[in-house]
C-alpha cells in the first residue's frame, strides 16, 4: 500500500502523542508498523519543541489525510499536545480524526478526571487565559467523542 486511494496529501497519517508517555512504545510501534505498509506518516519527533507549536507541525496537520491522536496519561498535561489537538480539531473537516486511548479511559479524557493527568497544573499556569482553557477543554470533549481504539494493556 504505498499511499491512500484518493489522497492528494503530503502525508497519509499525522500522530499527535504524549512523548514521555508513548514515544519508545505505543507511539514507536504504530509508526513501524505504518512505515512498513510504506503509509507515509508525520511524526513531530525531529521538530524543535518551543512554547507555541511550530509552524511546520501546523502544516504538517494540515497536509495528513487522518490525525491520529494517542491519548496517554500525561497527554493534558502538555500545553505543546493540547494546542496541537486544537489545531487537529480545527483542521478536522480537511482530514479524518481517529483518537486512540491509550491505558486511559474515553470518558477520563472528555471530562479531564480519573487517569488522565492533572490538566489542574495547566489551569492554574494558565488562570489569566481562560479563554485558552475553554479551547483545550472544548477540544478534549470533542475528541473524546470520537468513535476511536480504547488501548488498554500490553499483549
Amino acid at each position: 500500500m504505498a499511499s491512500f486511494s484518493g489522497n492528494n496529501k503530503k502525508y497519509d497519517v499525522s500522530v499527535s502523542f504524549r512523548g514521555e508517555d508513548t514515544r519508545d512504545n505505543f507511539t514507536s510501534h504504530l509508526y513501524s508498523a505504518l512505515s512498513r505498509q510504506n503509509i507515509q506518516t508525520f511524526i513531530d519527533d525531529q521538530l524543535n519543541r518551543g512554547y507555541e507549536i511550530s509552524e511546520s507541525l501546523v502544516k504538517a496537520i494540515k497536509a495528513s489525510a487522518i490525525s491520529v491522536i494517542i491519548f496517554s496519561e500525561d497527554y493534558a498535561s502538555s500545553r505543546w499536545c493540547l494546542d496541537e489537538l486544537a489545531e487537529i480539531l480545527e483542521c478536522k473537516k480537511l482530514s479524518f480524526v481517529l483518537p486512540v486511548f491509550y491505558r486511559v479511559d474515553p470518558s477520563d479524557v472528555r471530562n479531564q478526571t480519573g487517569s488522565f493527568g492533572d490538566f489542574s497544573k495547566l489551569e492554574e499556569r494558565f488562570e489569566q487565559n481562560s479563554e485558552k482553557l475553554q479551547t483545550w477543554r472544548k477540544g478534549l470533549r470533542e475528541a473524546a467523542g470520537l468513535s476511536g481504539f480504547h488501548y488498554r494493556s500490553i499483549r
